[in-house]
């Protein structure tokens, strides 16, 4: 029978209670004694088509964010490019980057990294921050990030800057329903909010159908101007063919004229992107004869290199004049199966006539793109994030963690510190199958071949102890492979579950002096979890088990399969007899 299983009330003051954290500063204390210590992380991706395709040297690959680095919106100040992405009820929330050449790409931190701006404490993973949107506004000199937050109460919200680079203001509440909120900053002052909605009451037509509302905006008082709210999409391009989710929408100036971009047909194989025009932000807007300028839904999906799913989109004028989209795609593995998620995507955009269309987004994406003129790739060199096949190893030795690791609704801090020997991790009663905050760090899955391992110094006391990694999807969708202990002896145990029932695959008494590398590899559909009590012989446990239950295709929801550091002290895995 399942432990009953509780956050403990100091752990659950601290995040309550968190707003920054430096590891070494604030945490120096030495490990307590039976707390796992992680020494050191290496993750490696190896996929074929890089290997496949090398680059030329003047070349890059797409997509630039791999792994769970979805629904992408961009904005820019003179030669600075920010970018940011979803993050549903991971914390903190809403990575952001920046760029100079929109190649080479920094994360500069998350906007959404104090728990005064988000709470998601107990929110299903796919919940949290949807589809955020970033805009500068030159008028006032300031930047503004708009989302919909599914937690906490929040709604939709606005936070601003007058600094990407030295974080951002404590959410405002906007005063709309809907989902997918924009911000358009025009030259003569005023301001608009466009967002997706259902339909005014009993007016929808079919399932899917939604319609794109557009709102003045109070800059002052940083709220839309209740009454001015008119629908300027209904269902999409065409409603007679029932388009389904018009959504993401963006509002753009150019030439006098202008521009609403939306996506259209749900983030899934129809998906795609269309454009209209008008001679006012509040329409009538006209669509385009050409779309969608942005689609894959027409090709075979046993394509090589396939490329699926693109749409959500977001335009910026680069360097030279040229201008780009990033957008979300997937890359499926070999089973068809989405296991890294949606990752953003860039391509050049052609707008020499009346609109603008994504060059070579009407035909099969490819693996490279050509760089800009006067740019060089230095992809994963001087802190740029990597793309293409690379390693990343942590030894925790920093005084702070890399961006790219991240709780699960909850700040990571909650829950590990750094000692000298590695890092530390506090475990929290609850387990990765429940929806509370877990003592869980994690990396996104950033490739369809890849390897994670670890090294751990860890004895538990009690087999309410465990230790190890997980592979995630969702709280209802993972495997969870560690150490725990039965009476006087300790085991290996891989554990799987499956629409939020956990199955033991197999599990290993094993001699344990302390130290413990722990390792799982997947290869498109085939997952393996192995251990070694020497550092270097690695043994399989369970044999190759299925990654289904990491692709969003068996799992459902929004996000990509994330690896990660776990432990629990309310542990419900036994091991086999």
């Amino acid at each position: 029978m399942k432990k009953q299983n509780l956050i403990l009330a100091p752990a659950l003051a601290l995040i309550l209670s968190l707003t920054s954290f430096d590891l070494k500063k604030d945490r120096p204390d030495p490990p307590k004694k039976g707390t796992p210590v992680f020494s050191n992380v290496v993750y490696e991706g190896n996929d074929a088509v890089y290997t496949n395709n090398p680059l030329e040297a003047n070349e890059f690959y797409n997509p630039i964010l791999q792994g769970c680095y979805p629904d992408p919106a961009i904005t820019r100040k003179g030669d600075d490019y920010y970018l940011v992405v979803s993050s549903f009820a991971m914390f903190p929330g809403v990575p952001i980057f920046h760029s100079k050449d929109l190649v080479n790409w920094k994360q500069i931190g998350h906007v959404l990294d104090r728990v005064s701006q988000l709470d998601v404490h107990d929110t299903g993973i796919s919940q949290g921050v949807y589809a955020p949107g970033i805009t500068y506004n030159e008028n006032n000199d300031t930047f503004y990030m708009i989302t919909t937050a599914f937690a906490g109460g929040l709604g939709n919200i606005v936070v601003k800057t007058k600094d990407p680079m030295q974080g951002w203001s404590d959410p405002i509440k906007l005063d709309f329903q809907g989902i997918d909120p924009s911000l358009f900053f025009d030259d003569d002052g005023k301001a608009y909010v466009v967002h997706n909605d259902a339909p005014n009451a009993g007016e929808e037509l079919y399932q899917g159908h939604r319609v794109i509302k557009v709102w003045e905006y109070d800059v002052e008082k940083d709220q839309i101007i209740k009454g001015t709210d008119k629908i300027i999409v209904n269902g999409g391009v065409d409603l007679a063919d029932k388009p389904i989710w018009i959504e993401a929408p963006h509002l753009y100036k150019k030439d006098g004229k202008y521009y609403l971009m939306c996506a259209e047909g749900g983030t899934g194989g129809w998906h795609s992107e269309v454009i209209f025009m008008s001679d006012n932000p509040k329409g009538p807007f006209v669509p385009a004869p050409s779309n969608p300028i942005l689609t894959q839904r027409y090709f075979p999906k046993d394509r090589e290199n396939n490329v699926d799913w693109a749409g959500h989109a977001d335009i910026i004028e680069g360097p030279n004049g040229q201008w780009y989209g990033v957008f979300l795609a997937i890359r499926p593995n070999t089973a068809g199966q989405v296991n890294s998620g949606r990752e953003t995507f860039i391509l050049p955009v052609d707008w020499s006539g009346t609109y603008p269309v994504f060059e070579n987004g009407l035909v099969p994406i490819e693996p490279t793109l050509k760089l800009p003129e006067g740019v060089e790739n230095k992809t994963g060199k001087d802190g740029y994030f990597p793309n293409g096949n690379f390693t990343f190893e942590e030894d925790f030795s920093g005084d702070k963690l890399d961006y790219r690791w991240i709780g699960l609704r909850g700040p990571r801090e909650a829950f590990i510190k750094q000692t000298k020997k590695g890092l530390e991790i506090e475990p929290f009663e609850a387990e990765i199958t429940e929806l509370k905050p877990t003592s869980t760090l994690f990396h996104r899955q950033m490739h369809k071949t890849f390897s994670f391992k670890t090294d751990l110094t860890y004895k538990p006391k009690s087999d309410e102890d465990f230790a190890g990694i997980t592979a995630l999807q969702n709280e209802r969708f993972n495997y969870a492979f560690g150490v725990t202990k039965k009476g006087k002896d300790y085991y290996v145990v891989l554990q799987r579950t499956e629409k939020g029932e956990s199955t033991i695959i197999a599990s290993e008494k094993i001699d344990l002096d302390g130290k413990l590398s722990l390792k799982v590899e997947g290869d498109n559909a085939d997952y393996t979890f192995s251990y070694a009590t020497d550092g270097a012989n690695y043994k399989i446990l369970g044999g190759t088990v299925s990654g289904d239950i990491l692709s969003t295709n068996v799992a459902g929801g929004f996000t990509g399969a994330l690896v990660g550091l776990y432990a629990t002290s309310g542990n419900s895995i036994e091991p086999l007899e």
